[in-house]
């Protein structure tokens, strides 16, 4: 009787040690989810499209987009720490690395082929005859690069003409009133200012490869975190691949999230880069690679005093992720 009694006790013992480890026994550690900024340009709806479509859980990432309507002003809450990654221009990317150097971009999500424009008065035929002229452009980023292109192409330079500080949704009204003769702007500002009579004079077709947007991740989130990174890249791409492939369905999806009209959605002068694009762009070696363009800007920042130093353009941008699964 004693034995069946202290046979019993043991398993008893045995029975509530196994129980305790079980309810003690810690939780697999789940990582916090990205946190990405998101604007309202089509070139970043490919996230929208990863989230509600489940791509980037697939990859085995959580992602949180907070959506904002005007992503400039988020520089700001990236640098001091608040997110983990955003959607940058080439331009805007290479000022931030001049206060915040640890950073890198991972991947180019589109190139403006076409949407960026310069629209102009009337009697303004040619770039030639912006000389002496107002020209209306957001000095000190991607716009002014642009523009300074532009006039390039007719042997001008920015002291030529009248530089203007105005942004994009400002260009219509001014142009009406007057005290622009063009400005650099994009859809849905451009219609407007095509129904007061303006005209498309140039467009970034013309200046191929210069104006790029890219993810950029913090230093401290590539080194820690970097599958979620490499998933992050891998269910952005799937959505590239997907929109493209059902355009109406990518469409009502991202109508759906944004509440805005599908039919004010459209890819036109825009490409969505694609797997293969990215690592031609990440070739220091290809002609139109992204460190030559990186250094257009760079030069020109630089040159005009926007930022005094910036750090080693190499440095700045990681290929690691854009390489295929094992």
């Amino acid at each position: 009787m004693l034995k069946l009694l202290k046979y019993l006790s043991i398993c008893f013992i045995s029975a509530c040690l196994l129980f305790a480890c079980h309810v003690w026994t810690p939780t697999e550690f789940k990582r916090p989810p990205l946190k990405i900024p998101f604007g309202f340009f089509v070139g970043e709806y490919p996230g929208i499209i990863a989230q509600e479509k489940g791509f980037f859980k697939a990859q085995g990432v959580d992602v949180e987009l907070i959506h904002k309507p005007y992503i400039q002003l988020e520089q700001g809450n990236f640098s001091a720490g608040k997110y983990d990654g955003a959607i940058s221009s080439l331009g805007s990317f290479i000022i931030l690395s001049a206060t915040i150097p640890d950073i890198q971009s991972v991947m180019v999500v589109d190139e403006s082929t076409g949407a960026d424009v310069v629209v102009a008065q009337s009697q303004i035929r040619t770039v030639a005859d912006l000389k002496g002229k107002k020209l209306g452009t957001n000095l000190g980023g991607f716009s002014e690069v642009f523009v300074t292109e532009m006039l390039k192409t007719a042997n001008l330079t920015s002291d030529d003409v009248n530089l203007v500080k105005l942004e994009a949704s400002e260009i219509p009204q001014r142009l009406k009133n007057n005290t622009i003769q063009a400005g650099h702007t994009w859809q849905p500002h451009l219609s407007e200012a095509m129904k007061s009579g303006g005209h498309i004079l140039f467009t970034s077709k013309q200046t191929p490869y210069l104006i790029l947007d890219m993810i950029v991740f913090r230093g401290e989130i590539i080194r820690d975190r970097p599958e979620d990174v490499r998933a992050f890249v891998r269910g952005w791409l799937q959505a590239v691949n997907y929109w493209k492939a059902n355009i109406q369905e990518g469409n009502a999806i991202v109508s759906k999230v944004l509440k805005i009209p599908s039919n004010t959605i459209s890819l036109e002068g825009v490409n969505l880069t694609d797997l293969d694009e990215n690592q031609k762009f990440f070739q220091s070696s290809n002609p139109n690679s992204i460190y030559k363009n990186a250094k257009i800007y760079a030069d020109f920042f630089i040159r005009t005093g926007n930022v005094t130093r910036i750090p080693e353009l190499k440095s700045l941008f990681n290929s690691d992720f854009l390489k295929p699964p094992d």
